[in-house]
């Protein structure tokens, strides 16, 4: 069965014996989660040095360059593998055929993980170096003892089916487009480094509170202390994670792919009985016409609230 990131444990409780010894699942990955997660002090040792940053910059876009063919999921793996190998290895000499060399390995990884089938040749084309299978076999095993062999990574997507469990959605589309506007948001918070120091299931519960604020903002305070109501979670961590998150998405106005759904015909059917928007024109057939700026690709998305309104009529209250 091939590696899930929503799903980390499954079939695999023989190499997490308290994930054994436990009826359910979630409590075993809150448990373990701390143990795939770079070192404490790697965050401060990327702010102290810019070269350290621009390493990970470089190896973070070698990875998306060599995985863009493949499920974005093994990206995000990849990243996961290349922060904790860096965390506990240091970073390594800041050369372009080294970080090459260590961005490769953790796709490979990555993708050996989720059983992707490819060969070398997918991920190296056009990158100007070309690694042999010995040295990259040998960078992997290194990789591997860094991380002391811990590759079922428990990222935030273990998390959010739990998570969302407290929102008390009762329409499945609402589920899924607030877990859909959440998994964005978690990917791009890979990026930020201030966001490393947080545990997984903290940017999961993050990054769910920002998709509700976008979606469902009269219902936000309801969410956001049914969250804060969990035992695993620690109020204030999660708060501070969602006000840098607030911050990233102000400045940088993360694209989402609410644009897109909200300009395709097809799309919009599913969601066409929950979202109605404050300039919108007259429904047809039951479709509520979407005023977006189709020749914008990017947008802020405080105005994209500005321009649309979930109803709630299908939500229920706390």
């Amino acid at each position: 069965m091939e590696f899930d990131l929503e799903n980390p444990l499954t079939n695999f409780n023989d190499f997490f014996p308290v994930a054994a010894a436990t009826s359910t699942t979630f409590p075993s990955l809150f448990l373990v989660e701390s143990d795939h997660m770079p070192t404490p002090n790697y965050v401060d040792t990327l702010k102290a040095r810019d070269l350290d940053v621009s390493f990970r910059r470089e190896a973070i876009s070698s990875i998306s360059q060599l995985s863009c063919k493949f499920d974005p999921f093994l990206s995000y793996l990849a990243v996961n593998y290349l922060d904790r190998f860096l965390s506990s290895q240091g970073i390594p000499q800041p050369k372009t055929w080294v970080f090459k060399l260590v961005a490769l390995s953790c796709v490979s990884l990555a993708a050996k993980m989720m059983k992707t089938e490819f060969s070398l040749a997918d991920f190296q084309g056009d990158e100007g170096f070309i690694f042999d299978a010995q040295t990259i076999e040998r960078m992997e095993y290194l990789i591997l003892g860094s991380l002391k062999w811990r590759m079922r990574s428990i990222t935030p997507f273990s998390f959010i089916s739990f998570f969302i469990s407290f929102f008390k959605l009762k329409d499945p589309p609402l589920r899924q487009a607030l877990k859909a506007r959440a998994v964005e948001i978690i990917f791009k918070a890979q990026m930020d480094i201030k966001l490393l120091e947080f545990k997984p299931s903290i940017i999961a519960a993050s990054a769910l509170l920002s998709s509700s604020h976008e979606l469902f903002p009269l219902q936000f305070p309801c969410f956001r202390k049914a969250l804060s109501s969990c035992s695993y979670v620690n109020k204030e961590n999660m708060l501070q994670c969602y006000n840098s998150m607030q911050q990233e998405i102000e400045k940088e106005g993360y694209e989402s792919i609410f644009e897109i759904v909200l300009s395709s015909n097809t799309a919009v059917n599913v969601l066409d009985q929950h979202f109605s928007s404050s300039e919108s024109t007259e429904p047809t057939n039951g479709i509520v016409t979407m005023r977006t700026e189709r020749d914008i690709k990017r947008r802020k998305i405080n105005d994209y609230r500005k321009t649309q309104t979930v109803q709630i009529s299908q939500i229920q209250h706390c």
